[in-house]
């Protein structure tokens, strides 16, 4: 991390001070994007590479050595990149001051988990910080959101999710791969979520203001509107620093097809350094594709069909998400199909009652009716009479409650799961 510091330091500066030569500024950039992606790939990918090299013959032996995945390199690399692209397009000033670009880098809320910071978004911040005690107060609140989403709700899920794929993808029953897939598709949005909650409440705490990561992606009609609520940082990152420099969709539809190929290629390798993930964002830019050549055309279906077809396809890519190989995901798949006979039944014994409570109102949790319901009782307050001070009392105090009954939850379990070592 400080050697992607101090990398990112000197290229911003020498972005800077070359700011009459084009040519010189684009080869610092260049060297700097270079230095970010070689760290990067050293650390996270040169294993997988030389494996699959192995397979093909270009490489015999392994490695003398083991290679530690530092924390958080996914998160801090993409953000350095950030700074120095945003310094050359001119839509950030340089930062001369090396701690304050180190604390941006380094912001522990955000570092491991996300989101992605600009640093065009909290370049001020960084400098002038306004803590107040309504900010604080809503950060609280936030975090207290985000850890009852991981805790409450993704540990839960997980157990389910977990124990079915722990097993032999042909044993399982339909009934069976299905619960244990959707149970995973609330494990991960409750997961991602939760934490991106936590780093934003944090920042708030801080004086620091991120952006949302997450707008109730499994409401969406398309996989196109999937990404636009799906974490969100990342998605952005990639359309605004990769998608559009390849030409975006300014250049013809073969070449908006390539752009989008490569983007969600790309997409899927950043998530983990597994054929996995990258068959997994492949498998949503194809449906990107289909949409944009309105091959599949959403606009035309009826909104529940819409609803359906994407949380469809979002779970089906899921599978291959949390599925330990490939292999392992198209059997997981077959066996939702009905392809095997399957005779394990071990996760049902999970589904107890406080269980499948937990399972549907995170269901219900997935969908926007928190923000609906703070609407109905923004227009109860009037005709009722009910002043703000009691209603601030009232949610405090329901905070306060979720806040006890998630720590005695962490209190009293030693499963944790930390689903973001796989990335």
């Amino acid at each position: 991390m400080l050697t992607s510091t101090l990398i990112n330091y000197l290229c911003g500066l020498g972005i800077y001070y070359l700011s009459k030569k084009k040519q010189y500024q684009r080869l610092v950039l260049s060297i700097g994007i270079f230095l970010n992606l070689s760290i990067l790939v050293y650390y996270k990918y040169l294993d997988f590479i030389l494996e699959n090299l192995q397979i093909i013959g270009f490489f015999k032996g392994t490695l003398p050595f083991y290679i530690a995945l530092p924390i958080g390199i996914s998160f801090f690399t993409f953000q350095g990149m950030s700074y120095i692209i945003d310094v050359y397009r001119d839509d950030a000033r340089v930062q001369t001051n090396p701690i304050h670009l180190g604390l941006y880098i380094a912001l522990f809320p955000q570092l491991i988990a996300g989101p992605i910071v600009r640093y065009q978004d909290i370049a001020d911040q960084i400098e002038h910080r306004i803590i107040s005690r309504l900010g604080f107060s809503d950060g609280i609140r936030k975090f207290i959101r985000g850890l009852s989403k991981k805790v409450i709700f993704a540990n839960t899920a997980a157990v389910i999710a977990d124990n079915t794929f722990a097993l032999e993808p042909t044993s399982i029953p339909i009934g069976v791969a299905w619960l244990g897939i959707i149970c995973y598709t609330l494990q991960i949005y409750f997961d991602f979520s939760g934490y991106s909650d936590m780093a934003i409440g944090l920042g708030k705490m801080f004086g620091f203001h991120f952006k949302e990561n997450f707008n109730h992606p499994y409401i969406a009609k398309s996989i196109r509107e999937f990404w636009r609520r799906w974490h969100i940082s990342l998605s952005t990152w990639f359309r605004d620093y990769l998608y559009i420099s390849l030409g975006g969709n300014r250049k013809g539809e073969l070449i908006t097809y390539r752009n989008l190929f490569i983007v969600f290629f790309i997409t899927g390798f950043w998530h983990g350094a597994s054929w996995n993930f990258i068959i997994w964002g492949l498998f949503h830019g194809a449906f990107l594709i289909l949409e944009r050549a309105k091959i599949i055309d959403t606009s035309k279906l009826p909104n529940m069909v819409g609803h359906a077809y994407a949380l469809l396809v979002v779970i089906l890519g899921w599978v291959l998400f949390r599925a330990e190989s490939l292999e392992g995901g198209v059997l997981y798949l077959g066996s939702m199909f009905g392809l095997y006979e399957g005779t394990e039944y071990y996760p049902l014994l999970f589904l107890t009652n406080y269980n499948i409570f937990i399972i549907l109102t995170a269901i219900i949790l997935s969908t926007p009716i928190r923000v609906k319901f703070y609407g109905i009782l923004a227009r109860l307050q009037t005709p009722f009479r009910m002043k703000s001070d009691i209603v601030t009392a009232l949610e405090n105090s329901l905070y306060i409650v979720l806040l006890i009954y998630t720590l005695s939850e962490l209190a009293q379990s030693n499963y944790n799961p930390f689903i973001y070592f796989r990335f």
